[in-house]
């Protein structure tokens, strides 16, 4: 019989957003994939799960896929977690789930924390349409890139890291402009949570004058017009942090 490849979320900062399902499955597969198994041992110690740990990370996920799929043949279920939130997203998991269901395994992925859904809900955008674009090029592609989103009509999420945090929201007072609706989220569902909304320009003043630590999503709203935007105006208000 063949093994089972489930994707597990984990908690992206507060322990209780843990499903009672999620704590089953690690508990019964016969081994868990992590991103970092040092940064999972403190999670998988406070739910009591002893289970065999292997690091799957960007850096051997192609290499270490070909002896999971091995696993998987010898009828071993395996659980695969990130560092935080659901993996995948931004975080290691896509090749071995493509792999997985080339080779006619069952995947199965279950509901939990994404950092991007609830920052994406208390923005106050519009989130009936919404694209995510993640951790946006580093350096080649990047303009090219903000220059074709600043046409997008849909609210825009990104993630991006403390010491980017100013230099994106400068590019976006750039491509997109000065008065483009922002919400900016960080350190979510832990004590330090913080959301900032304004333009882009308000909240970029915002963090220059505050200590840039965490982890951050950033909303922004799309490019419409400015009888919709009127229509909508409260949706897109002064800085409320």
């Amino acid at each position: 019989m063949s093994g089972k490849l489930y994707i597990v979320p984990t908690p992206i900062g507060n322990l209780e957003d843990m499903t009672f399902r999620a704590i089953r499955i690690l508990k019964e597969v016969d081994l868990i994939l992590a991103e970092d198994t040092r940064t999972s041992a403190p999670l998988l110690k406070h739910f009591g799960i002893d289970k065999r740990v292997f690091a799957h990370h960007q850096h051997n996920e192609h290499k270490a896929t070909a002896e999971i799929i091995k696993f998987l043949k010898d009828g071993k279920n395996i659980a695969l977690i990130s560092d935080a939130g659901t993996p995948a997203i931004s975080d290691p998991g896509f090749f071995l789930v493509r792999e997985a269901i080339k080779e006619q395994f069952e995947v199965c992925c279950l509901p939990g924390a994404t950092a991007f859904v609830p920052a994406l809900v208390n923005s106050g955008l519009p989130n009936d349409q919404f694209i995510f674009e993640g951790f946006l090029p580093v350096k080649k592609g990047r303009k090219t890139r903000l220059k074709i989103l600043a046409e997008e009509e849909r609210t825009m999420i990104f993630y991006e890291s403390p010491h980017r945090l100013l230099k994106t929201l400068s590019e976006f007072a750039e491509f997109f402009g000065e008065d483009r609706p922002v919400s900016v989220s960080r350190e979510l569902s832990k004590v330090y949570e913080e959301n900032v909304r304004g333009t882009v320009m308000e909240v970029k003043s915002h963090f220059e004058n505050n200590i840039l630590k965490g982890e951050f999503v950033i909303c922004v709203g799309g490019n419409v017009n400015k009888d919709r935007r009127t229509k909508h105006k409260d949706k897109y208000g002064k800085v409320d942090s």
